[in-house]
């Protein structure tokens, strides 16, 4: 009678199948559920990582409860101005390069700033770092032209058309279309369209294969639906998101991306390691310090000056598109080391990089209107629950 060799070689093939799952540290999913059963979340995607190592990976609630579909670690999510620090670091790439300085005017690169001027009628010779750490002053586009531009230098008139809200240099406020503009000079500089150049520098050698400003349809599959609470109920709502795959607006760098928390942990990881990762260098030591150092001297900066907020006026500084802890503070930030640094998004989403402690936390969630996401008590959650656990496993 001959052999049957199937049941052996499907044996044999079983650890080749299937896949060790990712690690995960006690207490995060805890944390995370209870916010979901406060009916302030759908679900969650957590990541705790060093520099070399994942610590923690895991998907806590549904991605889309009305079809009550699970969330999953590699679930899709718009990670909104947790675009911005990749804004600061494709220009300090061109800055490494020798293409251009920080201290730059935008008018060496945007002929049309030269005409600028400030409310008090003077030239405002913004240069680049103002414009990445929020002081240019520059107004804001709205009305339905922004809305119908396709490219960034189609919006680049529309910022010059709005006036100027202060003198530069001398206020801190959160600026979108500074952030947008510093994403035209990396056009400009490189000859690439930004998204274009991002994809090439950073997301496809770093391996993060789900980051980009337009997802395709099977990624677009995958993004998490979007809930915002309903004043009058208490209850999550599905809210209107367009079209992620349409091509039919700039690829923006104030907030344009999605990504996955796996993807944005490799972006992360480079920064934790000075610049390089897996043997290739993206930027050099000094670009990420001055990343991740404070450009803003002592004016007020960050999102909790209000006395809401506990007046955290002496708290935080700005980089170049990050934020940077000066001092933690009780709260979002105690667990939290000086220096600090890195970036949240409008629909709860953050990453943070304690390099004193070297470890980076990664929240991916889609949850819209948040009074205040950078003091959501979801993320003090998670980070205060990822810290512990993280102490406790090195002791």
């Amino acid at each position: 009678m001959a052999l049957r060799p199937l049941p052996v070689l499907s044996a044999l093939l079983v650890p080749v199948l299937v896949s060790a799952a990712p690690p995960a540290l006690p207490g995060i999913a805890d944390a995370v559920q209870k916010h979901i059963a406060a009916n302030e979340i759908a679900g969650a995607v957590t990541m705790v990582v060093t520099k070399d190592q994942v610590l923690h990976l895991e998907a806590t609630g549904l991605a889309d409860r009305e079809a009550s579909r699970p969330m999953a670690t590699d679930q899709v999510f718009a990670i909104f101005s947790m675009t911005k620090p990749v804004c600061g670091a494709a220009i300090l790439l061109l800055k490494d390069e020798g293409r251009l300085r920080l201290d730059d005017p935008v008018a060496k690169h945007i002929p049309e700033f030269a005409a600028l001027k400030t409310p008090s009628g003077q030239p405002a010779n913004l240069t680049l770092v103002q414009l990445l750490n929020h002081t240019s002053g520059l107004g804001e586009a709205g009305g339905p032209a922004a809305r119908e531009a396709k490219t960034l230098a189609e919006l680049i008139p529309l910022f010059l058309a709005a006036p100027m809200n202060f003198e530069p240099g001398t206020r801190w406020r959160y600026c979108q279309s500074s952030i947008n503009t510093a994403a035209r000079v990396v056009e400009v500089v490189s000859g690439q369209t930004f998204d274009e150049f991002v994809a090439d520098r950073f997301f496809r050698p770093l391996g993060m294969k789900d980051t980009g400003h337009y997802p395709d349809a099977a990624r677009a599959a995958r993004i998490a639906t979007a809930y915002a609470k309903n004043r009058e109920t208490g209850l999550l709502e599905p809210t209107r998101t367009g079209d992620p795959t349409t091509r039919n607006r700039p690829p923006t760098g104030n907030s344009g991306l999605y990504s996955t928390a796996a993807d944005y942990a490799r972006f992360c990881q480079m920064l934790m390691n000075g610049g390089e990762l897996d043997g290739r260098r993206y930027l050099s030591a000094a670009a990420v310090k001055q990343l991740s150092s404070i450009t803003t001297g002592d004016i007020p900066a960050g999102f909790f000056q209000s006395e809401t907020y506990g007046s955290r006026v002496t708290n935080y500084g700005w980089g170049v598109g990050t934020c940077v802890l000066r001092e933690p503070h009780p709260g979002v930030a105690q667990m939290l080391s000086p220096g600090t640094f890195g970036h949240g998004g409008a629909w709860g989403t953050q990453a943070w990089i304690d390099p004193v402690k070297g470890i980076a936390y990664i929240l991916m969630v889609q949850r819209a209107n948040f009074p205040n996401s950078d003091a959501s008590d979801l993320r003090r959650d998670f980070q205060q629950a990822a810290a512990d656990a993280a102490t406790a496993r090195a002791q």
